[in-house]
């Protein structure tokens, strides 16, 4: 059954508030890392170590979305959310910030499968809903990082975790009005008998082969993120920017990706496209290999705008692609399951580029990071015809 959400509702406002305060982390967590006087890798180690647990609980958090719907996790996530705030503003040490790292990829666990699915099942063309999703979501993004930006400017870093933890609030209010549907029907079950059934789906939808293309599109379109939550503001701070205007050239990213998901996204017609998902891993590759080169405003922000218009595509085919080959009552845990990727991603991205940026520079850094993209973009065509070869066709 298709369920319908108004264009405007408790469900986009809590996407946009959620994501308003996300936000604000990318910004605030690594440059005040920075401000403490820690190492590259610390800081690299200090994104991507939590998402060891973001992955495994982002299968689980897709599974019980599943089992419970869409408005109890996003009420969890909002919660998280909350603490993860208060702990950053009450922290001054890797370990703290750390556990405030924790919260937040709770949060992100409970959060993505979930809003992904409703997404999926709303009337109307899909490609069309997921991009307003994308936009919804960005949108809260460049509103986060840009006042995460003015906030350090005027206030410091205190202040913007605490404005994080009300902003963070109000998308816990906003979720209480979040219209129900659950996924699944019938009484609740033993733990032994929802244990069973998770491990049941995700066996059936490894044993796909486009499940693995989705992954990898995941990957791709996760790594603006995960170069945002990590190096790019440091990347720009010390290609003598602000952090007000490190935040406003950040936000550009998030516009990019707006752009996508209302203008762009009717062109990813299908889970067997493979031109929209081959040019955005390019646009995206060379957005970030060429970004260290250019320290000037216009031309870090035709940069930025780039990276997000390519991830913007590329989330939407991932979304497309999950949901063809995913039946409704199990697609929570097929997008926690292809958006291990993303995990993947926010996984390895801090740690090459901050291993990188010890060893050779930061700038470096971003080269390589951009070829090993190009190179998984050109891969891209081939891994899909392997994919969808022997009735593993997108339903």
């Amino acid at each position: 059954m298709m369920h319908r959400i108004p264009s405007f509702s408790a469900f986009h406002a809590t996407a946009f508030t959620w994501n308003f305060a996300t936000g604000m982390t990318n910004l605030l967590v690594p440059l005040y890392a920075r401000e403490l006087g820690m190492s590259g890798v610390a800081i690299g180690s200090l994104i991507a170590l939590p998402v060891l647990i973001q992955i495994w609980f982002s299968l689980l958090g897709g599974a019980y979305a599943d089992r419970i719907g869409a408005k109890r996790t996003s009420l969890f996530a909002c919660l998280f959310t909350i603490v993860s705030a208060a702990v950053f503003a009450l922290s001054a040490s890797f370990t703290g910030l750390l556990a405030g790292q924790l919260m937040q990829i709770l949060s992100r666990a409970a959060f993505w499968p979930s809003n992904w699915a409703l997404a999926s099942q709303l009337a109307g063309e899909r490609s069309r809903n997921m991009g307003r999703l994308n936009a919804t979501t960005n949108a809260g993004y460049i509103a986060g990082t840009a006042l995460s930006g003015m906030v350090i400017a005027q206030w410091g870093f205190r202040a913007g975790f605490w404005i994080m933890a009300g902003i963070g609030f109000l998308s816990f209010v906003f979720s209480i009005f979040i219209e129900h549907h659950r996924s699944g029907s019938g009484p609740a079950h033993p733990a032994r008998s929802a244990l069973h059934s998770i491990l049941s789906i995700y066996g059936a939808l490894l044993k796909r082969r486009s499940i693995y293309i989705a992954m990898l599109c995941a990957y791709l379109s996760a790594l603006p993120f995960s170069l945002s939550l990590s190096f790019y503001p440091i990347l720009l701070v010390e290609q003598g920017f602000s952090s007000d205007a490190t935040g406003w050239l950040l936000a550009l990213r998030a516009a990019g990706s707006i752009v996508a998901g209302v203008a762009l996204a009717h062109l990813v017609r299908g889970s067997a496209d493979r031109v929209p998902p081959f040019a955005a891993g390019v646009l995206s590759a060379v957005s970030v290999g060429l970004a260290a080169l250019f320290p000037h405003p216009l031309w870090a922000g035709l940069f930025l705008v780039g990276l997000g218009v390519g991830s913007g595509v590329m989330t939407v085919y991932f979304q497309i692609l999950i949901s063809s080959i995913s039946a409704p009552e199990q697609r929570g845990s097929a997008m926690a399951l292809g958006g291990a990727g993303f995990g993947l991603s926010n996984l390895s991205t801090p740690l090459i580029v901050g291993s990188l940026a010890d060893a050779y520079g930061i700038r470096v850094a971003f080269h390589t990071l951009g070829v090993i993209v190009l190179l998984a973009a050109l891969a891209l065509p081939a891994a899909q015809r392997w994919a969808f070869r022997g009735g593993d066709a997108p339903l």
